[in-house]
């Protein structure tokens, strides 16, 4: 984005009111003007497209107005539009990226001692500096100790580490901050209104968040974005041009992260590498995510009643604990930290999400605080073993009748063949089957999980589903209510995973070879590590 767009220039700001963001630095700079307290030298420092320049000539402007100092220049006098065009001959840029030089500084600096020719302060703004030469520098350095009293410099930096200490020490430092998603949001808003393009939010929201805080960058992508429509920014044009990842894709990680299951992560990471998702991108967007479930966790509140995904989020936030939260965080950071090192990004990605599977915490899948266990005695040896568990009896859902000259249908054994994923696989999990017949099938889903029937998208995949089964078109109704004496699928799902667990508990209690190493060695079993198989 080293170009500035259209848009860019059309609406960069002409006044520290215009300005988005930077509100420390427009009050401090608004109180020096109006107390009439100026330095010689200011130093902007921030990211690209944060502002440093636009608020430089603005302070110029301030300067330099026909009204007097002032912190609302007028806009309208000689000094003001000349600036805004770039024709003020007292005001001097310099790119220090190109002109690194000591000659080009000693040049700059002899010009300084001459009297401003129409305004009131010649003003230098001299930007990129840490890439000027040491001697280039030291050549600045002398000017700084002893400015004239007319002239004011302005310099701007994307690295002030690489800037010496006795320049540093000689200039007002001002640290400009990356713009909030929201706020880049809410001004490209207000831009593509005053421009009549239509647009979705959600399109907006994925330029916000590509801006990674820059403004500038931001308007550029909506310059693509609007060069690519066809009249209107929608967010599928948005998310294609930017290779960004859908959101749904990292939602269907997190619950098939929560069942545990493996191989259908690998399924989803490979979806994803058929359709050439960046996953670079995937893991900045998950970490994103697992940020805003952590959110929810800690101030549901935080969460605006209006987000199109705040029922999904509040759902995973209720799913994971926020210890496990937090570890996924850090995974995610440190696989996107290391991606560059993996064989390729396929790689680096799917071992991200396998390392989140392995260090997934035992016994995890209820938000609940669990009591602690019991520390064993350190002097005695552990036991841990595995045995097979017997049959475990099964808890079956009723079967329903289907239409006339049909045969009755078990809602467990079909929702088994469907191969369902994510938010579609829950709400058929956490639902009971009333009826089918004449191509309709009515479910009652449980109660405290009534956020899925507002979830269109898991919706139609299940009746997508449904359809593709029974090879004819499927209308799904989904209706709240409790079935008495019927169980979901995740009922007899948790109920089947309980008693497995008591029956390999059990077989543990009276195996001969446990009972044996208590008896002799005095070994104590770790009751939590007991895992049926």
């Amino acid at each position: 984005m080293s170009a500035t767009s259209v848009l860019a220039r059309k609406w960069r700001p002409r006044s520290f009111a215009q300005l988005a963001g930077q509100e420390h630095v427009v009050q401090a700079l608004t109180n020096a003007l109006t107390q009439n307290r100026l330095h010689h030298a200011y130093l902007f420092t921030g990211t690209r497209g944060v502002g440093k320049t636009t608020i430089a000539r603005i302070f110029a402007k301030s300067l330099n107005c026909e009204s007097g100092i002032t912190a609302t220049p007028c806009g309208v006098c000689g000094a003001c539009t000349e600036i805004d065009s770039g024709r003020f001959v007292d005001l001097i840029e310099l790119d220090a990226a190109s002109n690194t030089q000591v000659d080009n500084m000693r040049e700059l600096l002899e010009s300084a001692l001459y009297a401003p020719t129409s305004g009131r302060f010649k003003v230098y703004i001299i930007d990129e500096v840490h890439m000027l030469s040491k001697s280039a520098f030291n050549a600045m350095l002398k000017t700084l100790e002893e400015p004239p009293s007319h002239v004011k410099f302005i310099l701007a930096t994307t690295d002030p580490q690489k800037i010496p200490v006795t320049v540093l020490s000689r200039c007002l430092q001002f640290n400009l901050k990356q713009l909030p998603p929201a706020l880049i949001n809410t001004h490209l808003q207000y831009v593509l209104e005053q421009e009549q393009i239509p647009f979705e939010m959600g399109a907006l929201n994925l330029v916000a968040r590509a801006a990674q805080g820059s403004m500038r960058d931001a308007l550029s992508l909506m310059d693509q974005a609007i060069a690519y429509s066809s009249g209107k920014v929608d967010e599928a044009l948005v998310r294609t041009m930017l290779g960004a990842i859908d959101q749904g894709y990292l939602f269907d990680l997190l619950q098939t992260l929560r069942a545990g299951d493996g191989a259908g992560l690998l399924r989803i990471a490979d979806d994803m590498s058929i359709r050439s998702l960046a996953f670079e991108a995937a893991l900045q967007d998950l970490a994103t995510l697992l940020h805003r479930i952590a959110l929810a966790q800690t101030i549901p509140n935080a969460i605006p009643d209006d987000e199109p995904e705040r029922a999904r989020l509040l759902e995973l936030a209720q799913q994971f604990t926020a210890e496990e939260i937090q570890l996924n965080y850090q995974i995610v950071i440190h696989g996107r930290n290391e991606l560059n090192l993996a064989p390729d990004e396929y790689a680096g990605f799917t071992m991200t999400l396998l390392r989140m599977l392995a260090f997934a915490p035992q016994g995890a899948g209820s938000a609940s605080v669990e009591k602690p266990v019991p520390r064993a005695a350190p002097a005695a040896p552990a036991v841990s073993r595995q045995v097979a568990a017997e049959p475990a009896p099964v808890m079956q859902s009723a079967p329903v009748q289907t239409a006339a000259g049909g045969t009755d249908l078990d809602w467990n054994t079909l929702l088994s063949q469907l191969n369902l994923q994510g938010m579609a696989r829950e709400l058929a999990k956490n639902c009971v089957l009333v009826s089918f017949a004449e191509g309709r099938v009515v479910l009652n889903l449980a109660p405290q999980h009534k956020h899925l029937q507002s979830n269109k998208i898991a919706q139609d995949k299940l009746q997508a589903a449904l359809s593709d089964y029974f090879v004819k078109p499927i209308r799904l109704v989904v209706e709240l209510g409790a079935a008495k004496d019927v169980a979901t699928p995740a009922a007899v799902e948790q109920h089947e995973k309980q008693t497995r667990q008591q029956q390999a508990e059990e077989a543990i209690k009276h195996d001969a070879f446990v009972r044996e190493a208590q008896a002799h060695l005095g070994a104590q079993v770790i009751e939590n590590s007991i895992r049926p198989v």
